[in-house]
């Protein structure tokens, strides 16, 4: 346990020295800051408006807010694909593994100490970008979205996918291709899950199939589509306004398989690092 936390605090030291923590946060504060001009202009409208307009555009304000979370989403995603994308692959390449390795380090200490600095690393920053929006949300319009203590550990949950995903393919691909595989199969998902909620809207049972099939393969889009469910009010599900309303809402029992996708990745990851030749 101690050399996972080693490899850990050294992966995170190795980000902050070819900076792409001081880029990431760089970005997530830039995203804030447009967020935050944005959603004070539109509170401001709202507060100009008849009282039966303004509870119209509280929902409206609560699925701008969703927006932003689902932005925030999408930047946690593609730094978790991102920042491990060469961890692997690229040390191997450039040598810098073989000297870690040398060391009296197991392999699979390796692969588990980085997993686990990268994840604490995505879960900060996911931690950063929601908090923001949700603090810029409340402070403005006294607006808090409900059931968070779900839907954030879903989001996080499939920044962690992703995450494992890109180390794993690291274990078997070069840094392009491993890039390439992580991002086909994301847009994958995301294409399946606007084809199961467009099959879902139209009563059509083979797209719908074809939706729930592509989820399976790819889950990610399933986390971010239920947590995006619980953090609605009872009330904008009902008459489903804004781009964030379900005709289908995923079952809890992706989560599950979600989990058990991570563990099998990680478990590939640990089998073909071990075999690869350094």
């Amino acid at each position: 346990m101690r050399a996972i936390l080693t490899i850990a605090h050294l992966t995170i030291h190795e980000a902050a020295r070819r900076r792409i923590l001081v880029a990431s946060l760089i970005c997530g504060l830039a995203f804030l800051a447009l967020f935050g001009i944005a959603f004070h202009f539109v509170v401001r409208d709202v507060a100009n408006e008849a009282l039966a307009r303004r509870l119209i555009s509280r929902a409206a304000l609560t699925a701008f807010t969703l927006a932003g979370l689902y932005a925030a989403n999408f930047l946690t995603v593609m730094t978790a694909v991102l920042l491990p994308v060469d961890t692997l692959s690229g040390e191997i390449g450039s040598g810098v593994m073989q000297t870690i390795a040398s060391k009296p380090v197991r392999r699979s200490d390796i692969v588990l100490g980085k997993w686990l600095g990268y994840v604490l690393m995505v879960g900060g920053y996911l931690a950063l970008l929601t908090g923001g929006v949700l603090l810029i949300a409340f402070l403005r319009a006294q607006l808090v979205l409900p059931n968070l203590h779900i839907a954030l550990p879903l989001m996080l949950l499939e920044g962690v996918l992703l995450l494992t995903l890109s180390i794993a393919g690291g274990t078997r691909f070069n840094t392009v291709t491993n890039g390439v595989v992580a991002f086909g199969l994301y847009g994958l998902a995301f294409l399946g899950g606007w084809v199961e909620q467009i099959g879902a809207y139209a009563a059509n049972h083979s797209t719908g199939v074809i939706g729930t099939v592509v989820s399976l393969i790819m889950p990610s889009e399933a986390l971010w589509q239920l947590a995006s469910w619980h953090m609605q009010p009872p009330i904008l599900r009902a008459t489903a306004i804004g781009p964030f309303t379900l005709a289908s809402v995923p079952s809890p029992a992706m989560v599950i398989w979600a989990i058990g996708y991570i563990v099998v990745a990680l478990a590939v990851a640990l089998r073909q690092f071990q075999k690869r030749p350094l």
